[in-house]
């Protein structure tokens, strides 16, 4: 192995054993911190949650005002 053909096989060999896996590790790593929520997304789906417990309460008014008819 002269030259090119050894500098070629030692890229290819650390780009197998050293490149890919830390690639791979990098996403994991980011996949892990998407799965928990932000302190945004926690804020935004507190609002939602006493949104959605407010007009309930409205419904649950409207139908004890309006009476029922079949």
């Amino acid at each position: 192995m002269d030259g090119p053909e050894f500098i070629i096989a030692i890229v290819a060999v650390s780009a197998i054993f050293i490149i890919l896996p830390g690639m791979i590790f990098h996403y994991i790593t980011l996949w892990r911190k998407q799965k928990t929520l932000q302190p945004d997304d926690e804020r935004m789906l507190e609002d939602l949650w006493r949104s959605a417990r407010s007009i309930e309460r409205r419904i649950a008014t409207i139908e004890t005002v309006l009476p029922l008819t079949d």
